[in-house]
């Protein structure tokens, strides 16, 4: 039987790393032995764990538990060229959303852009090689792209000491939880982050707009706490037939289909269409409110991005949903928290691509959408099962008010 000898540092006792790392092994067919295992005494203090691994399938032990934060032996990365583009060679390494560095000519070197489910690839700049996180759509033919698990370092996220809303989704989710506290404390912390000259990127879907909360989101966009706005054609197509017509799939406010309002957003997405899109529908005087307008107004950008089921589409939306990822990654990658309402499609999308450093914020009335994310290796996430939109009224009222 072949073993290694692995180290775990840091807060992993409180923060259960050593726990998973632990259960990791047995579940994979291996053994251990703790070999010496030194306990901080205080909360700040950091713990150390020495461990020796055994299995018969030690590499593939090794690969999974180094993701949970365990340093494996010290070797350089191996790479070896893609064979075509968007085809990676055998046994690639795909990456966490955790902080990650691989091991280049004897120094370590942290991977760029890091996200979950891609590739690390590893390219010359001014010669220096660099380690760059890549989906596997745009890798190229004969980039060096990271294989196996030696040379690769993962940081696991620890749990905050002041023991903060905005740890581990370990908790179990569930409706019981108290809403006005975690909205003082999200407040509170989006008021440090633009303190700070952070970045906050929203994601909402149709139901922010059919509960008329999206003019909530107009006044956070004024006041400067919208950075970047994600969403689908179908809350932009109602954010602009509001605008227009006051209604929502032709709904007015009393919650009364208005005659002819069956195509009501037809209508609205025609005139965007007629004026080649909602900037220059905003800048004609043809769209004077709504999230959107204001969005222009206040130089935020938007990323609109289509599904199977769109009407029209607006002329803005991204029907190529790759094309729409990379434009999401752009704001992703700068953003220091996230707030996702009502919205699975592109509330998942969006968590796929954050860096687990972001502080996630998840509110939608079915648990599966948040248990779906905390499923997805969002770990800096606070999970609400609540109405979206009597969230935004609890939040405007803590932010603003």
């Amino acid at each position: 039987m072949e073993f290694e000898v692995v180290e775990l540092k840091g807060h992993i006792i409180d923060s259960n790393i050593l726990s998973q790392v632990l259960d990791k092994i047995i579940m994979m067919g291996g053994d251990f032995e703790i070999e010496k295992l030194d306990v901080g005494k205080t909360n700040e203090d950091e713990s150390y764990a020495r461990l020796i691994v055994k299995g018969e399938n030690i590499d593939e032990i090794l690969g999974e538990i180094q993701q949970l934060g365990a340093i494996v032996p010290t070797k350089e990365v191996k790479t070896k060229k893609a064979p075509k583009d968007g085809v990676l060679p055998d046994n690639f390494y795909a990456t966490t959303n955790l902080p990650t560095y691989v091991r280049i000519d004897g120094e370590w070197k942290k991977v760029r852009d890091i996200e979950m489910d891609c590739v690390i690839v590893i390219k010359e700049e001014n010669g220096e090689k660099i380690p760059v996180c890549k989906r596997m759509g745009l890798v190229k033919k004969g980039e060096e792209v990271v294989v196996g698990y030696e040379g690769i370092k993962v940081i696991p996220l620890e749990k905050e000491r002041s023991r903060e809303i905005f740890g581990f989704m370990q908790s179990e989710v569930s409706p019981e939880k108290p809403l006005d506290y975690y909205s003082k404390v999200i407040a509170k912390e989006m008021k440090k982050i633009k303190k700070n000259n952070g970045k906050i990127v929203w994601v909402v879907g149709t139901a922010i707009a059919h509960t008329r909360a999206h003019r909530i989101l107009e006044r956070f966009v004024r006041e400067g706490y919208v950075d970047a706005l994600f969403c689908g054609n179908g809350f932009a197509t109602m954010d602009i037939e509001y605008a227009l017509f006051k209604t929502t799939l032709g709904m007015n406010d009393r919650a009364k289909v208005v005659k002819g309002g069956y195509k009501s957003h037809l209508v609205a997405i025609n005139e965007i269409s007629k004026a080649g899109g909602i900037k220059k529908a905003v800048e004609k005087g043809i769209i004077n409110k709504g999230v959107f307008y204001e969005c222009v107004k206040n130089n935020v950008p938007y990323v609109i991005g289509g599904s199977l089921r769109d009407d029209g589409p607006l002329v803005d939306t991204i029907t190529d949903v790759m094309e729409a990822q990379d434009e999401m990654r752009k704001y992703a990658k700068k953003s220091d928290m996230c707030i996702i309402l009502a919205t699975m499609l592109h509330g998942i999308a969006t968590g796929n691509i954050l860096p687990a450093r972001v502080k996630t914020v998840c509110v939608d009335m079915n648990p599966y959408v948040v248990t779906r994310l905390q499923d997805r290796g969002s770990h800096q996430a606070l999970g609400v099962v609540s109405d979206p939109c009597a969230f935004l009224h609890i939040l405007e009222k803590d932010l603003l008010s």
